[in-house]
């Protein structure tokens, strides 16, 4: 079992993507934030304590305010402290090939994922 969290502003894709990975996942734990400043605080806070930190995060890029590219460049500053391993998508609606392109320079990000979350990909992520 495993721990999520879920960066996006669009509380709906909240709810759809937490009734997917409860259905089509194993995940135990889905934690849902609009606040991407302040899970990179609590990342930070929490990067001595292994079993605090998730195993995945999935954040959108396209949010008000700090979004999903401050997250991934704050996030880069502490990634190598944590003290556990931890699995980074981008989930975005974003087909632009140049944000596609810019997620590949980010050495921690596992892959690209346009939304919506689908039951295959959840399946693929899990095995």
């Amino acid at each position: 079992m495993s721990k999520l969290i879920l960066i996006d502003d669009d509380p709906m894709y909240h709810k759809i993507s937490q009734l997917m990975l409860r259905e089509y996942s194993v995940v135990k734990d889905v934690v849902s934030s609009t606040d991407a400043k302040a899970t990179l605080d609590f990342l930070e806070e929490n990067k001595e304590n292994p079993e605090q930190l998730p195993d995945y995060i999935f954040v959108d890029l396209n949010m008000p305010g700090y979004n999903g590219w401050d997250f991934l460049n704050d996030y880069k500053k502490i990634y190598d402290s944590l003290r556990k391993a931890i699995h980074v998508y981008i989930v975005s609606s974003s087909i632009a090939p140049h944000d596609i392109k810019k997620s590949k320079t980010y050495s921690f990000v596992d892959s690209f994922i346009i939304k919506p979350l689908t039951r295959e990909f959840l399946h693929e992520l899990m095995a």
